[in-house]
């Protein structure tokens, strides 16, 4: 089962983390192509499982291939996909999509209509995809999600991560070099 659009989840999240650009996610129908991700392990001080399981990170320390939700600032649901063995502690955050199915449905839900505001950050991500507490742990492989592969070898921007205050030289954010959809730019090489 941790085999998803000819990704191994049971790779290590920086491993995952390139691979899933370019990929096709839906929730429902509703989604896009993935440009943007950014990979977290139990050994990183800015992951969430750093310090261990807890309720809310429980989902992370699960099988690979399923979803890890999680309410950032109290507000946003992001949306997070567990790799590595279960009780390992990894996951890589869809960061921002390229809005290619459900357009409307993700301007309802997002009060935009510019395509490139629907999903450019995890918690747009989130809002646009109906993304809530309840599909925390659910499988990759079941409706309602849905990993379609992607079509050629992206070119792939690499760099630090965002918003995060520990670990911050750590070049675990993968984005498609050049997407308008990025949440932010990438530094210039």
């Amino acid at each position: 089962m941790p085999h998803l659009a000819h990704i191994d989840f049971h790779a290590p999240s920086a491993e995952v983390g390139p691979l899933l650009i370019g990929v096709t996610l839906l929730v429902d129908g509703v989604g896009g192509r993935i440009v943007e991700a950014e990979a977290y392990d139990r050994e990183d001080p800015a992951s969430h499982s750093f310090s261990g399981p807890t309720p809310r990170n429980a989902s992370m320390f699960g099988e690979p291939g399923r979803a890890y939700v999680y309410r950032s600032y109290g507000i946003h649901w992001c949306l997070n996909l567990v790799c590595r063995e279960a009780g390992h502690g990894a996951g890589v955050l869809i960061r921002a999509l390229e809005p290619t199915h459900g357009l409307d449905v993700m301007r309802a839900r997002r009060g935009v209509d510019d395509p490139r505001l629907l999903c450019s950050g995890p918690g747009r991500v989130g809002q646009a995809l109906g993304i809530d507490r309840g599909f925390d742990s659910k499988r990759l492989d079941r409706p309602p999600f849905e990993l379609v592969a992607r079509e050629g070898e992206p070119d792939i921007a690499i760099g630090p991560r965002i918003g995060i205050s520990k670990a911050l030289d750590v070049p675990w954010r993968f984005g498609m070099a050049g997407s308008r959809f990025l949440s932010k730019p990438f530094p210039r090489r």
